[in-house]
């Protein structure tokens, strides 16, 4: 067996599959100076529970990128330049994760914390 396929059966195998269901996320970046993370709802994202989460951030602007960071999760979703939309699927674990525009980390950023 080659190490990525022992990876995700190690993956398999430590999750349950009910544990594989994606929860959907909504991120945005710019136009202007903002950055969010809501729910399918619209509502913004304080507390999320355990689990895979789809992520799609909507990078409205040329000078920001979407990064997220926390427990075993350093990606990112966007990058400065790009404009468009793009998908992450992360597994988010117990902790505090923050979301940042990298060239504006001192003003454009959230957090929320994982159960």
């Amino acid at each position: 067996m080659r190490a990525p396929a022992i990876a995700a059966a190690v993956l398999l195998l430590a999750f349950p599959a009910a544990a594989h269901a994606k929860t959907f996320l909504k991120g945005s970046v710019g136009p202007g100076f903002t950055i969010t993370l809501k729910s399918g709802s619209g509502k913004r994202v304080t507390t999320l529970k355990r689990g895979f989460y789809a992520i799609a951030v909507d990078d409205q602007s040329s000078i920001h990128d979407f990064h997220l960071k926390g427990p075993g999760v350093d990606v990112k979703i966007t990058g400065v330049a790009f404009e468009g939309t793009r998908t992450a699927t992360v597994l988010l674990r117990k902790g505090t994760y923050v979301y940042v525009c990298d060239p504006h980390r001192g003003f454009m950023r959230g957090t929320f914390t994982v159960t």
